[in-house]
């Protein structure tokens, strides 16, 4: 029986564990619409070493130098923000000379190739050497939507609050911290708390551990909440961390 995490293989594993089970490569075949070529194929590729060894290896000779690829690693640390091409005008502007194509290779081995494992990088940086930040470090640190602008004006207090997630910067040693905020549109009264993630169950935990029951004491029932439609306020409820 073969087993893959891989989703890729998990059709050819699939199709191996089939015939295995019915005792019948045809039938196998049949159900899962292959011919008994590609069957033998791929029984072939796994006595030779496994189903998910790679038909194709890379070729070392074809990759840029250490030195270059030294570069490109710092440069995503540098500015995480900027995609293969434009990272590529700017190290030429240093005289490191480097396609684009050949810049997102270098990240693909490095793990860097989106924005996110990028900032992750930074942040691990930030972490064991504690560097200083430099402004393109700290906009993409801070990246988020355009704040809305403008008043809303309500009736009465709990008609309508307002609730958003800020980041406030790396702690060291503890990690990103993001403020959980909710202010009432009519009262102006605010509400605010600390967390080190961005998700979700954090949104709902101060909705539901300040706000709610604030307004409740009171006797003031919350009847629509705004927000800006983040991940942290979006999903179904059997996907929260904790529902």
């Amino acid at each position: 029986m073969l087993h893959t995490n891989n989703p890729i293989l998990k059709h050819k594993a699939g199709l191996l564990n089939l015939a295995e089970e019915l005792g019948n490569v045809s039938s196998a075949c049949q159900v899962m619409g292959v011919s008994r070529d590609t069957f033998y194929r791929y029984q072939q590729r796994v006595e030779e070493g496994g189903i998910d060894k790679s038909r194709r290896t890379a070729d070392v000779k074809n990759r840029v130098d250490e030195a270059t690829a030294h570069a490109v690693v710092t440069s995503a640390i540098e500015q995480p923000a900027v995609g293969q091409h434009r990272s590529s005008n700017e190290l030429r502007k240093r005289g490191v000379l480097i396609a684009g194509s050949g810049v997102r290779c270098v990240w693909l081995r490095h793990h860097r190739e989106h924005f996110k494992k990028r900032l992750k990088a930074l942040e691990e940086e930030i972490a064991k050497d504690g560097i200083i930040l430099s402004d393109a470090q700290i906009a993409a640190l801070e990246k988020q939507d355009d704040e809305a602008c403008g008043e809303i004006d309500t009736a009465h207090p709990g008609d309508l609050g307002s609730q958003d997630t800020f980041y406030l910067g790396h702690l060291k040693g503890v990690g990103r911290l993001y403020q959980q905020t909710f202010v009432d549109t009519y009262s102006k009264i605010a509400f605010a708390a600390l967390y080190t993630t961005k998700t979700p169950i954090t949104a709902a935990d101060l909705l539901f551990d300040e706000v709610l029951p604030f307004f409740e004491k009171h006797a003031l029932p919350m009847l629509r909440s705004l927000t800006d439609r983040g991940t942290e306020y979006c999903g179904r409820v059997e996907h929260h961390d904790d529902p």
